[in-house]
């Protein structure tokens, strides 16, 4: 059995508005010197392939399929 760790964020150049908020947000509070905030998404996905290689892969495609909008966002899949 192996673990997936998929870390998906917004491309480089896109808008992050959420990001922004949380910025602005920190700066509120008293958080000098933050410059940006960038928002993305985490997912821990448990396989039962027993190779790490085949399981990569098998992320891989669920994140070209589903996991993330290619479009805007970048992802990286850890296998442990």
């Amino acid at each position: 059995m192996n673990k997936a760790r998929v870390f998906v964020t917004l491309k480089e150049g896109v808008l992050d508005p959420q990001g922004t908020t949380v910025k602005h947000a920190l700066d509120s509070l008293g958080f000098a010197g933050v410059e940006d905030v960038r928002i993305g998404k985490f997912m821990e996905i448990s396989l039962k392939e027993s190779s790490p290689d085949k399981a990569k892969e098998m992320v891989t495609a669920m994140c070209r399929k589903l996991l993330a909008n290619t479009v805007i966002e970048d992802y990286r899949v850890e296998i442990e």
